[in-house]
């Protein structure tokens, strides 16, 4: 048994035991992974909550290290090292996304100090590009693909800001302001947050700089899932509140307004206002009457298609289970969330529908949908179905005594969530 399976034994949510020890839900996390160990005023207290020794702890902690280690003993990938190959990679994209933003604060002549031997490249062709990136990340079966991709589409970027005569052009601003935003959507499906939330900074920022209101606002979007990623609706609310306001200040034609309510609907479903949820959610589904054109098939791509989905998903939220099965049933029948078109969409409704099952007490529903989740979530190496998996185990309760429930929630603690 490992840190994460003794603590839902004892019935505790990754918050919960957070909040007893008075950390972060995401250091719980990353003690559950082996990323890091327990600081020695901690481990006392751990121990305590968890009902165990101090040795008992420590057989907890290096579980996971234990499971992934060949043997040959050398330390698995989920504790990168200095020369670990992915922790390189990241390494390497944060650096590029820092002087990615410092170029884009710069006038040129302070800009093309920072870079030599630097090439051209137009605006418009960066916008092309990041739209076929889009398209990529929207198709990918597993979303970390991209991620060589895009990085290398940053280092060209920044050798265009470094040479852009101009000043930084409000056109090339844009095209940053959009490439941030991809960036942050690779790193929080990887349940990288902290690099998330630092992509979707940058970008708002950039957006700032240009004047392109619809931009910052779906990046203020963006950093408001991180917050409810970590449960922090409030936060997250005043956010959404602001992406509003600059929403409306942007083009009326596009559906950015309307996505920010979509969002804002999940914001009010988690703090159980379930007025504020379903007002939010109207407001979503004007969308519908939007002309031809409404989206961009980048940064911009809510068009009122996964409005069933996200409508099922607040009524699970909010308790409303009959309305959350037929909606998520509904749902689940269209042509875009049939098994091929998208895992990760199908995954999440899989979850919600195994969770409806969790809450009343059903453990063949929560089967049958549970395994097929998981497997989505295994085909495309989604860390976001892993996670939404995850905090379905925080539902069974007294179902975990069921045989076919314990061993899924087995297969779920397997699943990575990097």
């Amino acid at each position: 048994m490992g840190l994460a399976e003794r603590r839902r034994t004892l019935g505790y949510s990754q918050e919960k035991l957070a909040e007893l020890l008075g950390v972060d839900r995401t250091t719980v996390g990353r003690w559950e992974s082996g990323r890091i160990a327990p600081q020695p005023p901690q481990r006392r207290s751990l121990a305590v909550a968890l009902e165990v020794t101090l040795s008992g702890l420590d057989a907890l902690l290096t579980q996971p290290r234990a499971t992934s280690q060949g043997s040959t003993g050398q330390q698995s990938s989920d504790h990168p090292g200095a020369g670990d190959p992915d922790e390189m990679i990241r390494r390497e994209f944060l650096r590029i996304l820092t002087v990615s933003g410092a170029l884009t604060a710069l006038p040129f002549d302070e800009a093309e100090a920072l870079t030599d031997g630097v090439r051209r490249g137009a605006p418009a062709d960066f916008m092309r590009m990041n739209n076929h990136l889009w398209q990529v990340y929207q198709l990918a079966r597993s979303k970390g693909s991209v991620y060589p991709i895009v990085r290398d589409q940053l280092s060209t970027l920044n050798e265009a800001l470094a040479a852009d005569t101009r000043g930084n052009s409000r056109p090339l601003l844009n095209a940053a302001a959009d490439l941030f935003q991809l960036a942050g959507e690779v790193a929080f499906d990887a349940s990288r947050h902290t690099d998330a939330a630092a992509s979707y900074s940058l970008a708002a920022s950039v957006s700032k700089d240009a004047g392109a209101y619809d931009l910052w606002a779906c990046a203020l979007v963006r950093h408001a899932y991180v917050d409810m990623s970590e449960q922090n609706y409030r936060q997250a609310a005043q956010i959404l509140a602001a992406a509003k306001r600059l929403a409306g200040r942007g083009d009326s034609t596009l559906a950015t307004r309307h996505w920010v309510a979509a969002v804002q609907a999940e914001a009010h479903a988690g703090l159980g206002d379930q007025a504020a949820c379903e007002r939010a959610l109207d407001q979503a589904e004007e969308v519908r009457d939007l002309t031809a054109g409404s989206t961009n098939g980048g940064w911009l791509r809510f068009d009122g298609t996964r409005l069933a989905e996200e409508r099922g998903a607040r009524y699970v939220q909010l308790g409303l289970l009959d309305l959350a099965e037929e909606t998520l049933k509904k749902a689940l029948a269209q042509t875009a969330l049939a098994s091929g078109p998208s895992y990760r969409r199908r995954g999440a409704v899989l979850t919600d529908l195994a969770a409806v099952g969790a809450k009343r007490h059903d453990p063949d529903q929560v089967v049958t949908y549970g395994r097929e989740a998981i497997q989505l979530a295994q085909a495309s190496s989604s860390g976001y179905v892993a996670r939404r998996l995850q905090a379905l185990c925080e539902e069974f309760g007294p179902l975990s005594k069921d045989r076919r429930v314990a061993e899924l929630g087995a297969e779920i603690a397997t699943l990575s969530t990097p």
